[in-house]
């Protein structure tokens, strides 16, 4: 409602009646003090008498309201105030209900314009003053301005609304925990991928939802967020209702209050399954590329023992041979074809398809390593490379897939002849560092230049011209590391060569 000329009002009802207050009268010694207290407090105030006039009104009321005094004081209130406030608020009537029952009304709000002043709402109060156990003389209205709180408070909801659309449409896992891991908030994403609402969840333990071989880890992390490092960036294994497994990777961080204290963690986490099929895809294409690579250089490994056995076979088709020497010739067969079938078991190993993280088990890395370089041996011959290798007698066990393993070495060992057109040396060291197994693979070749190290394992970057190259070997290569809970190194300087330092834990 809105009348020409005079102000409009919007009442919201909820009145709260507090006990009855006492407000002794202010004694003509301390009118001056008084007036200046009234002058300078920050809220709306007048003072009424039970004829409904305006004996006092302060400073702040008069200019919000742009009124002069003479305009107000000895005034009706409905002079003052526009009708429409009067009838939707009630006021003459809530300020005669004081009078007669000397009871504070308070936590009324209500939208109130002046003319040529903008939209402004206030919080008002209507209190009794009253002599000592006499009857209500006057009544003060206090109106505090609250515009200001009002609009800063829609603005907040306003970008809550945003952060949590954002949230509920992303295409990611979105979750918040508190500071113990029980789960306060689950996105749209996660419902859809888990079969779990988040009505269910709520208040549940995040670990609840990993694969038993996780769940010690998540606990660990969410139980000590701020000093984990197990949050960071790592790769946890989901459980859906349904009973299946998604291989998610996870970024989670910390939220902090003002003080610096620890509320809840935040778990933003991508679903593996797509990438894990490309990346097989990609491992199985590269692995048929190195075979065709080394194809040359096997089938001349494999001739020679299987030459050997042929000439150890035709000696004992002749005569008068004595014991000895036919002993010594079966015992050439013997060796040849162990040796050719030990060049079969390898190639078929490393062309085997990738399995995944369940298949895993305790592996020997110093076999993986043999093997890897028995199969580049003749390749190495054929690019005028020479073979340094330092491996130790003991074994070295660690909880991987061999054949992962194996691809991981070939990528690296490949790319240090790719590295040595002209031939060079090639180093493969296997040592033991504490609680991890480490090893290097080094090249004499033309190095990495430096713009070009940090990129390295970035998907389809590569430095080959077109043809050459996919630029997903490295990456495919991090990738194997991070699934065998290790990591990764590279140390380049161009014309000198390059060294990639790879660790894992020892099992």
């Amino acid at each position: 409602m809105t009348e020409a000329g005079t102000p409009s009002t919007t009442l919201d009802t909820a009145v709260n009646r507090g006990p009855s207050v006492e407000t002794p009268v202010p004694q003509k010694g301390g009118a001056k003090f008084s007036e200046l207290l009234l002058e300078v407090i920050p809220s709306s105030l007048l003072l009424i008498d039970q004829h409904m006039r305006i004996i006092l009104a302060n400073r702040n009321f008069l200019e919000k309201a742009r009124r002069s005094h003479r305009e107000t004081i000895g005034q009706r209130l409905s002079d003052v105030f526009p009708p429409v406030i009067l009838s939707e608020m009630k006021l003459e009537a809530r300020i005669r209900q004081v009078f007669q029952g000397n009871e504070l009304v308070r936590g009324e709000r209500m939208t109130y314009r002046a003319p040529g002043v903008p939209l402004r709402t206030y919080y008002y109060s209507i209190m009794p003053v009253s002599r000592r156990g006499g009857n209500v003389e006057s009544v003060i209205l206090l109106m505090d301005d609250v515009t200001e709180q009002i609009r800063l408070s829609e603005d907040v909801r306003r970008v809550e609304r945003h952060l949590a659309s954002v949230v509920e449409s992303a295409s990611d896992f979105i979750i918040s925990t508190d500071p113990k891991g029980r789960i306060i908030t689950w996105n749209r994403a996660m419902e859809k991928a888990t079969g779990y609402t988040r009505e269910e969840v709520k208040s549940h333990s995040f670990f609840e939802y990993f694969t038993p071989q996780y769940q010690v880890e998540v606990t660990k992390g969410f139980m000590n967020p701020e000093s984990s490092k197990n949050l960071a960036q790592t790769e946890w294994n989901l459980k859906t209702k349904h009973d299946q497994e998604l291989q998610v990777s996870w970024v989670c961080s910390t939220m902090k209050n003002q003080t610096g204290h620890v509320e809840g963690v935040v778990a933003v986490g991508r679903d593996l399954t797509e990438r894990r099929k490309l990346e097989a895809q990609v491992a199985q294409s590269q692995k048929l590329a190195a075979l065709g690579i080394m194809a040359g250089g096997i089938a001349h490994e494999i001739r020679n023992p299987l030459s050997v056995a042929s000439s150890a076979a035709q000696f004992l088709m002749e005569e008068d041979l004595t014991p000895e020497f036919l002993r010594e010739c079966a015992q050439r067969i013997d060796a040849g074809i162990q040796r050719a079938s030990q060049i079969i078991e390898n190639l078929l190993r490393f062309a085997r398809s990738p399995m995944s993280n369940k298949d895993m088990s305790t592996v020997d890395l110093a076999m993986v390593v043999k093997d890897a370089l028995d199969l580049v041996r003749n390749e190495a011959k054929l690019r005028k490379t020479e073979i340094l290798e330092r491996i130790p007698t003991a074994p070295l066990f660690i909880s991987g897939i061999a054949n992962m393993l194996q691809q991981l070495l070939m990528n690296l060992i490949l790319n240090a002849f790719n590295a040595m057109p002209d031939g060079g040396t090639l180093h493969v060291v296997l040592d033991r560092e504490g609680d991890f197994a480490l090893v290097k693979v080094g090249d004499t070749g033309r190095g990495i230049p430096l713009d070009d190290l940090n990129k390295l394992f970035v998907p389809f970057y590569t430095t080959n011209p077109v043809g050459k190259g996919t630029g997903l070997g490295l990456s495919l290569c991090y990738s194997i590391v991070k699934q065998h809970f290790g990591a990764i190194e590279v140390e380049s300087h161009e014309g000198k060569g390059t060294t990639f330092t790879l660790k894992f834990p020892l099992s």
